[in-house]
């Protein structure tokens, strides 16, 4: 069987559980493979979400439109991470913020509906999912700290330490956005960092 396409979520769900030949094909019939072009938006603000998104390869953000209108970034992804408005597709309530492709982004998605029927009927894919909202729980939480206790240089140099490919593959502004600065402000961080 050619899984190609599924390899990294195989991969990641290894991780969690050994999946089974039952596992691996509730996968290929539950997980769309679907390439989406840079800057498009898959999910909307406001909008109940559809679909938890796999990142085969790609860079992908979630943001908001503030009171300004202005778009603030919350969460970067890459290659072998999960995208959603995470508590807005688990509640099924209007997402609050939208989901956007930075680059070209090969993805597998999973509709709400679907997810919640590979729960049922696996605990390999049971404990998956909940390591999956778990960690994005953490990152939320993570990154309200940074926010709170970090001067805008250390969120900077964290992120060059922890995930330098944002910085390289990222656009500034988003980058800027996520960390909670704005570019000119990081344009300067930048420079002083490369001194």
């Amino acid at each position: 069987m050619n899984n190609t396409i599924y390899d990294r979520l195989l991969d990641e769900i290894s991780k969690i559980g050994k999946p089974t030949i039952q596992d691996i094909e509730y996968i290929r019939i539950s997980f769309m493979p679907t390439n989406s072009a840079k800057n498009s938006v898959l999910e909307e603000q406001d909008k109940i979400p559809e679909y938890l998104y796999f990142i085969n390869s790609g860079f992908m953000r979630l943001f908001y439109y503030d009171e300004n209108g202005e778009e603030q970034t919350t969460f970067l992804c890459s290659e072998n991470g999960f995208i959603a408005s995470f508590s807005s597709l688990v509640n099924q309530s209007k997402a609050t913020e939208n989901i956007e492709c930075i680059t070209d982004c090969e993805l597998l998605r999973i509709s709400y509906i679907d997810a919640k029927r590979l729960v049922e009927k696996s605990e390999t894919l049971k404990n998956f999912f909940l390591v999956v909202f778990e960690k994005s729980i953490s990152a939320t939480s993570l990154r309200a700290n940074d926010l709170a206790v970090l001067n805008a240089e250390r969120r900077y140099q964290k992120m060059l330490e922890k995930q330098p490919h944002f910085i390289q593959n990222i656009p500034l502004q988003y980058i800027a956005s996520y960390l909670g600065i704005k570019p000119q402000s990081l344009s300067r961080i930048r420079k002083l960092a490369i001194k």
